[in-house]
């Protein structure tokens, strides 16, 4: 599946103000970026790094007045996402080192007080990926899911407490249940083709069975269309932009996907 991806965002800047973007996808196992398009208005020339999580930000200071971020790109995709049902639990000691960080309880992950929870979930299951299944289902059969909420993120406390959230907030629940079962999880943002309405999208993926895996309990049926920008522990490692200084929102937000192959089939 080949996607073309956009998003534009303008703020109104009352004072020159740091930002750190996230906002261009990294070719990888499961995706490739073929094209890109980034421009800033007014120009200005920003500096790029890699985080801890091997994320592409932008680090830019925005002038005073309006000022505007547009990117594009076009990236290739699976068709559909990949399940693997009895998919076994791979033993701390013997998990690679990297993936080490997405067991332990973070910001928004308190993942220290869901051990309970997450065996009641998953009793009777497989150990390893029928467990995160298992969870997958439970988070979106009992929370909400809403298509907006506060702009801040909450924790997996609160969300199961409130027993609704938006995107982010399933996820964080997700994830907080499965590590609480020593299962790697980490957050995901990004795109989703089809999703309805459009906007940027989060979901989750844990590690089992030697590699990671795709889970979204804000979709009843798992498909293809799954375009990463960032990974991290949880949301406040994978904002698509932060920014420093009295608190700027978007004026405008813009929020495109679409299936270049739909396009030439009709054409």
């Amino acid at each position: 599946m080949q996607l073309h991806t956009s998003c534009d965002l303008t703020f109104d800047i009352t004072m020159p103000t740091p930002f750190v973007f996230m906002l261009r996808p990294r070719s990888g196992a499961q995706q490739w970026v073929s094209s890109e398009e980034y421009s800033l208005s007014p120009c200005i020339h920003p500096s790029e790094f890699t985080d801890s999580f091997g994320n592409l930000c932008q680090r830019m200071v925005a002038p005073e007045g309006s000022f505007s971020v547009h990117t594009r790109a076009i990236v290739t995709v699976p068709d559909s996402t990949v399940r693997a049902p009895a998919g076994p639990f791979i033993e701390v000691q013997n998990l690679p080192s990297s993936v080490l960080c997405y067991l332990l309880p973070s910001r928004y992950c308190e993942s220290e007080h869901f051990g309970q929870m997450a065996a009641e979930i998953t009793a009777g299951q497989l150990w390893g990926y029928d467990q995160v299944a298992a969870i997958e289902a439970w988070v979106r059969a009992n929370i909400r899911f809403a298509l907006s909420g506060s702009e801040a993120p909450v924790s997996a406390s609160e969300v199961n407490s409130r027993q609704w959230g938006v995107c982010r907030d399933l996820a964080h629940l997700g994830i907080t249940l499965c590590r609480s079962l020593s299962i790697p999880a980490r957050m995901v943002v990004g795109y989703l083709h089809g999703l309805y309405p459009m906007e940027m999208h989060a979901w989750f993926e844990a590690y089992v069975a030697g590699r990671w895996y795709t889970f979204d309990p804000t979709q009843t049926e798992l498909r293809g269309g799954y375009v990463v920008l960032g990974y991290g522990r949880d949301a406040a490692d994978v904002a698509v932009y932060n920014q420093f200084g009295p608190a700027v929102y978007p004026t405008s937000k813009r929020v495109i996907v679409e299936n270049l192959e739909d396009e030439t089939r009709q054409t």
